[in-house]
C-alpha cells in the first residue's frame, strides 16, 4: 500500500485495531502504517482513544450518581407519558 492508499488504510484501521481483519489485509495496512507517518499519527490517536474508553468504560459510577441518573431518566419519562396526546 502506497500513501495514495491512505484513505483505504483509514477506512480499515479500526477493524485493524480491533484484530478483527484478514491477515493479508493486516499485513497490507501494517505495512502502509509503517511506511506512511500521516497514517501512523492517525494510528497512534486511535490507539491511544480506544485505551482511554476501555478503561473509562472498565469503572463503575459512584451509587449518588447512578440514583440521580436513573431518576431523571424516569422524571422525563413520566413527563414524556403525561403529555396529552
Amino acid at each position: 500500500m502506497s500513501c495514495d492508499n491512505c484513505e483505504t488504510a483509514l477506512e480499515k484501521l479500526y477493524v485493524f485495531l480491533d484484530e478483527e481483519i484478514d491477515t493479508a489485509s493486516h499485513d497490507e495496512i501494517q505495512a502502509h502504517i509503517d511506511n506512511c507517518s500521516s497514517c501512523l499519527t492517525a494510528y497512534d490517536l486511535e490507539r491511544v482513544v480506544k485505551a482511554l474508553v476501555s478503561r473509562s468504560c472498565a469503572e463503575k459510577a459512584p451509587e449518588p450518581l447512578r440514583a440521580k441518573v436513573l431518576y431523571s431518566i424516569r422524571s422525563v419519562q413520566v413527563q414524556i407519558t403525561e403529555q396529552p396526546g
